[in-house]
């Protein structure tokens, strides 16, 4: 029997530190927009543990966040979570669990999603609840590049 397709798009970060918001603010965006069948849209917000069991229980995955890669701001990254094993800061505490572990957890518990990144390298992370212009300009870049992900499922 086929299984149903299941895929969560989680969009995480921070939304009163201005950029580190961009995720939230992608998933606020597919609010009302027509979506496949089986994909739910979640605001991750900033403790990715919480989704321990939904991302266990999906298929496949697609994480927007904000991400430095030291090229301008706005631009747009698309990577797997093999793309960021050369990260070498870990945890301090269960606060800043990363989406490596969150995977890495999940794939003991017996879940085996795909997960796919698509980063926003941001201009400014600080107090603020808006985000900057050149990052606000390419969140219509952004929702094309989710959409593109669910092509073909």
């Amino acid at each position: 029997m086929a299984k149903n397709y299941k895929v969560v798009i989680i969009g995480i970060g921070n939304l009163i530190l201005q950029d580190e918001g961009v995720g939230v603010h992608a998933v606020r965006a597919l609010e009302g927009r027509e979506l496949p069948p089986g994909v739910e849209v979640i605001d991750g917000g900033t403790y990715l543990m919480d989704l321990l069991s939904v991302i266990q229980e999906a298929e496949r995955i697609i994480v927007i966040d904000a991400l430095r890669g030291g090229e301008k701001p706005g631009t747009i990254y698309r990577l797997s979570p093999d793309d960021l094993m050369g990260e070498t800061e870990r945890p301090l505490s269960l606060h800043q669990v990363g989406l490596l572990e969150v995977l890495g957890m999940a794939r003991q518990l017996g879940g085996s999603p795909q997960a796919v990144i698509i980063g926003v390298e941001p201009k400014e992370i600080s107090w603020g609840m808006e985000l900057t212009p050149e990052v606000q300009a390419r969140l219509p870049r952004v929702i094309d590049a989710i959409f593109e992900e669910l092509k073909g499922l």
